[in-house]
C-alpha cells in the first residue's frame, strides 16, 4: 500500500482530528450553558499539530467559531501552513526531519 512511506503522520492528524473535533463540541456545549470555555489558544495548539481538518469539519457541524473574524484569521494561517508544508514535502522532496 504504502511502501517506504511513513504511517506517522496519517496517525497524528488523525489524532489531533478526533482531538479538535472533540474539543470544539465541548466548547460548544459549554458555550450554549454559559460555562467555563476551551482556551482559543488551546484550540489553535491542537489545529497546529494537524487537527485542523477536524476542527474546520466541527466548526460546519456545530456552527462554531465560524464568524470571529480574528480566530478564523489564526485557523486559515495555520491551514495553510500546513499545506505549505506538505507541498514541499511531496513536491520538493523535503523530509519533516530537514525542516
Amino acid at each position: 500500500m504504502l511502501t517506504g512511506v511513513s504511517r506517522l503522520p496519517l496517525l497524528v492528524y488523525g489524532i489531533a482530528s478526533i482531538l479538535a473535533f472533540g474539543l470544539y463540541g465541548y466548547d460548544k456545549q459549554q458555550a450554549k450553558a454559559g460555562q467555563w470555555r476551551t482556551p482559543e489558544k488551546l484550540l489553535h495548539a491542537v489545529e497546529l499539530l494537524g487537527g485542523w481538518p477536524g476542527a474546520l469539519l466541527a466548526q460546519q457541524l456545530f456552527r462554531h467559531k465560524t464568524r470571529k473574524l480574528s480566530y478564523q484569521v489564526w485557523f486559515w494561517l495555520i491551514v495553510a501552513l500546513h499545506q505549505v508544508i506538505w507541498l514541499d514535502v511531496l513536491f520538493l522532496k523535503v523530509t519533516l526531519v530537514d525542516l
